[in-house]
């Protein structure tokens, strides 16, 4: 009976983690591509002739932005439905101890 509760409470804990994951990651991304927009429309009103530089490096950040929110997702994902390393301890201790 314990171990049931204390595996559905890894589980459950682990949902909601990945839920808070995924979201922060989404909340961080969206603020970094507001920020980034804002600079870059801001730098090209101040300098028109750096327009394409500016677009590439702005395009090369952006997709370093799209990589921690695609990591952070990933992450989640394996957690959630890959396996999970401390459930993996507590069944390992849990059979030790039944032996």
């Amino acid at each position: 009976m314990q171990l049931a509760q204390l595996v559905a409470n890894i589980q459950g804990l682990t949902i909601i983690v990945v839920g808070m994951l995924i979201g922060i990651a989404a909340i961080g991304t969206a603020i970094g591509f507001g920020m980034l927009g804002g600079k870059f429309i801001e730098s090209i009103a101040r300098q028109p002739e750096l327009s394409p530089m500016l677009m590439a490096r702005m395009f090369l950040v952006a997709g370093l932005l799209d990589a921690f929110s695609a990591i952070a997702t990933a992450i989640g994902l394996l957690l959630l439905f890959g396996s999970n390393p401390l459930l993996q301890a507590v069944m390992t201790a849990a059979s030790t101890k039944a032996s």
